[in-house]
């Protein structure tokens, strides 16, 4: 089945080819614009995360239709990635999920709650991964985080909070894998809200709406910090325009996706260098890498073809369809993949299943190329 699968995908040269850019570059073979087969929610998906085969999802959804039939799910579910059929998994949580991470055998949520399965859990919680078991990890968090990424032997947690177990902590945490305590260590401290973390071996990536990161200048909206101190990285000193939403990495470098007047997709070196940019017509909420190709998820419409924009983000050069999607190579240019989603809000968040060599969206949307897929679909 596996070399089914790709056989499928290696025939979407027009579906998923890429517009080639005026100096020639060669095109890029994207996932497919069809969506698979997936769960139907009733609210909102903010999180997802992949174990194996297994997708997990988070959000403020109550309920989820599947083979036709209706099963409650607060705001928690998984589901087979490939058939898309719904699982047993059900640990209710009692206000929004809107941040997963998955190591080994458990599942990290955090959000906006105060229990899980029962149990009082104060905006973040760990989950066996296959019975739904609320562990022992708990923390009083003094607000919501937005944010996680396993690491280095820590569990990281951006958003907006000003404490943790009564510990000042300014928007980021961190906490042992091995005995869950909180690392006393790591404090970057932000002075607003993270909504973004991107995780290295070297270093940990920081997106938000914070002006400064540890009080030092030119950190604002995206930093990089040690990743055992939570120091700033001084070897990487970028500029964002706006609200960075989301980070991704690849071998070439850092990816931001921010809001603004319209939309951008920042590329940047490892240093901090601007390499490209992709301007849509509203907020780029999402971005993920896969295979070389850069996917991105937002409230937008159209893709504008250069990066000025005006009033409202309308482009003012030209622009393309793009609705709540696209994808760009590796080099800047934006490729033929167009599902088209509808909605105002769109899609909230990407996640790559390397498993599948696809790409989860998650968001507000209900359809996806004219087909039914109430805000969550998987391209693969």
């Amino acid at each position: 089945m596996r070399f089914i699968h790709f056989a499928r995908r290696a025939l979407l040269t027009t579906a998923a080819a890429t517009l080639v850019a005026a100096s020639g570059a060669a095109p890029a073979i994207a996932v497919s614009t069809s969506p698979d087969k997936a769960p139907l929610f009733n609210g909102s998906v903010y999180a997802i995360a992949h174990r194996g085969g297994t997708v997990y999802v988070g959000g403020s959804f109550t309920g989820v239709a599947w083979g036709g039939r209706n099963y409650a799910r607060a705001r928690l579910a998984a589901f087979d990635a490939s058939s898309g059929a719904l699982l047993n998994w059900s640990p209710s949580a009692n206000g929004t999920v809107r941040a997963l991470a998955v190591y080994g055998s458990s599942v990290y949520a955090g959000g906006s709650f105060t229990s899980v399965a029962g149990r009082s859990r104060d905006n973040l919680a760990r989950i066996d991964a296959v019975s739904g078991a609320v562990g022992s990890f708990a923390h009083r968090v003094s607000g919501a985080p937005y944010a996680l990424a396993v690491g280095n032997g820590r569990l990281y947690a951006g958003g907006s909070f000003t404490s943790v177990d009564g510990h000042p902590r300014r928007n980021a945490a961190a906490f042992s894998l091995s005995s869950g305590s909180l690392d006393g260590n790591w404090r970057p401290g932000a002075d607003d809200a993270v909504h973004a973390l991107a995780v290295t071996g070297s270093r940990v990536y920081l997106g938000g709406s914070f002006h400064q990161v540890g009080g030092v200048s030119g950190t604002l909206r995206i930093a990089a910090v040690t990743p055992t101190g939570g120091a700033v990285d001084r070897g990487f000193r970028p500029s964002a325009n706006a609200q960075v939403n989301s980070i991704t990495l690849d071998s070439a470098g850092v990816y931001a996706a921010t809001g603004g007047q319209g939309g951008r997709v920042l590329a940047y070196t490892t240093g901090g260098a601007l390499r490209w940019q992709r301007v849509f017509d509203g907020d780029a909420t999402a971005v993920a890498s896969l295979g070389g190709t850069i996917y991105v998820g937002g409230h937008f419409d159209r893709a504008c073809t250069t990066p000025k924009n005006g009033a409202q983000g309308a482009c003012t050069d030209g622009s393309v369809s793009r609705v709540k999607l696209a994808a760009i190579t590796g080099r800047g240019t934006l490729t033929g993949w167009a599902p088209q989603a509808n909605g105002v809000i769109g899609v909230r968040t990407l996640a790559v299943d390397r498993n599948r060599g696809a790409i989860g969206a998650g968001g507000d949307f209900t359809m996806i190329g004219g087909q039914n897929r109430k805000r969550y679909a998987s391209f693969g």
